[in-house]
C-alpha cells in the first residue's frame, strides 16, 4: 500500500495568489477547490498533488469578502469557482471563464448560503 501524506496549510485570502503560483511552479496538480459553510463564516481547501501526496491551501471567508480566482494560475479552476459562486453566493473575481451566476442555476439562489444545521442521530434510534 501506498502511504499518502495531506498537509493543510491556513492561509490569508491576500496570500492565495502567491501560494498557489508556489504550488504550479513546484508542478502540483489541482485536485479540487471545496467550500464547507461554518456558521457565520466558510472555509475554501484548495487541494493539490504531485504524486501521492496532497497539500491544501485552507482559507476563510464571510459574506462580502472578495476571493480572487486562481483560474489565472490553474486554468481549469474557473468550474470550482463558479460552483462556489452560485452554490455559496460568494464573490470570486477575475475568473478566466465566468458563468455570472448561470453555471449552477437553482430555484433557490445561493441553497448552501444559509444551510440548515446538522443534527447528528446515534445509531440504533437512541436520540
Amino acid at each position: 500500500m501506498i502511504e499518502q501524506k495531506h498537509t493543510i496549510t491556513e492561509i490569508a485570502v491576500t496570500d492565495l495568489l502567491k501560494k498557489t503560483g508556489e504550488c504550479h511552479e513546484k508542478g502540483h496538480r489541482l485536485v479540487q477547490i471545496g467550500c464547507t459553510p461554518l456558521g457565520d463564516c466558510y472555509e475554501i481547501n484548495y487541494t493539490f498533488t504531485t504524486s501521492w501526496d496532497f497539500e491544501s491551501l485552507r482559507i476563510t471567508v464571510n459574506d462580502g469578502d472578495k476571493i480572487p480566482s486562481i483560474s489565472g494560475i490553474y486554468w481549469g479552476a474557473f468550474i470550482y469557482e463558479n460552483e462556489i459562486h452560485d452554490l455559496f453566493g460568494l464573490t470570486v473575481t477575475d475568473i478566466n471563464v465566468d458563468f455570472q451566476g448561470h453555471l449552477i442555476e437553482t430555484r433557490i439562489p445561493s441553497p448552501f448560503k444559509n444551510a440548515p444545521p446538522v443534527t447528528k442521530v446515534k445509531k440504533g434510534g437512541d436520540a
